[in-house]
């Protein structure tokens, strides 16, 4: 894994961890009073936890070294 690996991976699981909160923030309440934190919280840890681990698949936006 190469520092331009990490930065993507970490770039991708921080973005899909605001997109799962904004998700359930949206999608659980009409008012901020009513949102459910720890759910929040739990599904966008989870979904980082996730997109990291697919991205052990491989980043198109990082190219591989090769050490022939």
């Amino acid at each position: 894994m190469s520092k331009a690996w990490l930065k993507a991976a970490l770039v991708r699981a921080l973005r899909t961890v605001a997109q799962a909160a904004l998700g359930v923030i949206g999608g659980s309440a009409l008012t901020i009073g009513e949102v459910n934190w720890l759910a929040v919280i739990s599904t966008a840890a989870l979904a980082g936890i996730v997109s990291f681990l697919m991205s052990l698949a491989g980043l198109p936006e990082v190219k591989e070294e090769k050490n022939d």
